[in-house]
């Protein structure tokens, strides 16, 4: 029968790993708390908060990340019918420069 009355250096180990997720998920509530306080004071002055999620979510992905996915839902909206032939080609890439047939 094992001795439980002992904690042994891994009970210990594991004793602290918990607490310090427990107190790392209180610290991550506390935060979500501040954030939703700010979205709150964003709405109250008229900010669509939606969209500033979205403006968000793209201002931590890098400019290639955000390029191959505009291009991918430029390619699906195409496909589903949403997006006019003339408009996908428009949109697909915008800092791309025009380029002359007669040239190619």
């Amino acid at each position: 029968m094992p001795d439980t009355a002992r904690p042994n250096s891994a009970d210990a180990q594991l004793r602290q790993l918990v607490e310090r997720i427990e107190r790392l998920e209180e610290d991550k509530a506390a935060i979500a708390g501040d954030i939703r306080e700010v979205y709150a004071e964003a709405k109250a002055h008229g900010f669509d908060t939606k969209i500033l999620r979205k403006v968000i979510g793209l201002r931590r992905k890098d400019r290639a990340e955000r390029e191959e996915e505009d291009a991918v839902t430029t390619l699906y909206m195409q496909a589903l019918g949403m997006l006019p032939l003339w408009e996908a080609a428009d949109t697909a890439a915008p800092d791309t420069p025009a380029t002359d047939p007669a040239e190619a």
